[in-house]
């Protein structure tokens, strides 16, 4: 397929871990004036690049914070979109591309993102809802935020809690103008998902994870936490405990049960993102950006003023 001018402004490119996004993208970006952006939130740390699986050359907005650095979506949402409209200003096509919905979601929209809880908030309402217990807890929730805690199980008690935290801060978890799962973007879009059979996906996620410990991910994470201590937010990388704690074939079952399970949670995300295209990844990587591209430009031809409508896939 031979680039044309009618490629749409954005490109997203979704799905679960091990499914190919990045070397998709980069294919997509050897056949038009194209940069990349990624939207991963645990690769936005520098220090840990084997565990976050972190490719050369960098994306833009990988490896931007050090892992004593509390990285949050509003952050991010703010940078994210300055490099977005960077790359339209050169001329050239943003990639978007990345596993963390929130992320990719933020790069794309603007979120009205909740203020942040002031210090001790979600502590005081963690001890609320052991004293209260989970049913008198939620009940406290329904009565000031009826639209939040229909929308969460009394006996789910970290999205109740937080829920409580939004409420106090004047927020709420469900709010009335919700533009995380809405169709509207920034600039015109097009998101594609990229679908892997779930059983060839593990075994990529087992050969990932044994090639990491070939590359030298136990020295790597001495190394990281030898430094300045993590932040919260970066000591929930996937497999940093379990490479500090465990010896190497049992840190790699682990690491890999757990890579799993977040995959089918991405796969679950990836279903909700509106007008997301979903196209089969099972097959070689230029095949596979060539119908990103196809898509993406007849998407471009059909809107006739440049926008870019979605379709549920």
């Amino acid at each position: 397929m031979t680039p044309n001018a009618s490629t749409p402004l954005v490109i997203a490119i979704f799905g679960p871990t091990g499914s190919g996004k990045s070397a998709v993208a980069r294919a997509v970006a050897e056949r038009i004036p194209a940069e990349l952006v990624s939207a991963d939130a645990m690769q936005a740390y520098r220090g840990l690049p084997i565990l976050t699986n972190q490719d050369q050359p960098q994306p833009r907005l990988a490896a931007i914070w050090p892992l004593d650095h509390d990285g949050s979506v509003g952050d991010y949402q703010g940078l994210a979109h300055a490099a977005i409209d960077d790359i339209l200003a050169g001329g050239r096509t943003p990639i978007v591309v990345g596993g963390t919905g929130l992320y990719l979601r933020a790069a794309l929209a603007h979120l009205a993102l909740p203020p942040a809880p002031r210090s001790g908030t979600r502590e005081h309402f963690e001890r609320l809802y052991e004293r209260l217990g989970a049913e008198r807890a939620h009940a406290a929730l329904a009565a000031r935020d009826p639209a939040a805690a229909a929308a969460v199980h009394a006996n789910d008690r970290r999205r109740v809690v937080r829920a409580l935290a939004l409420m106090e801060a004047g927020s709420s978890l469900r709010p009335e103008h919700d533009r995380l799962w809405s169709t509207e973007t920034r600039r015109p879009t097009v998101v594609f998902g990229l679908d892997f059979p779930r059983e060839l996906l593990a075994g990529r996620i087992e050969e990932r994870t044994r090639a990491m410990f070939e590359r030298g991910v136990e020295a790597e994470v001495r190394a990281a936490l030898a430094g300045p201590p993590l932040s919260a937010t970066a000591g929930r990388i996937i497999g940093l405990r379990e490479v500090a704690e465990l010896p190497a074939e049992e840190a790699i079952e682990a690491i890999a049960r757990r890579t799993r399970r977040y995959a089918a949670y991405q796969r679950k995300w990836m279903r909700r993102i509106p007008g997301i295209v979903i196209i089969d990844a099972d097959r070689p990587v230029e095949e596979v950006a060539a119908e990103i591209l196809g898509v993406a430009s007849a998407r471009e031809r059909l809107s006739g003023d440049g926008a870019v409508a979605g379709r549920d896939a």
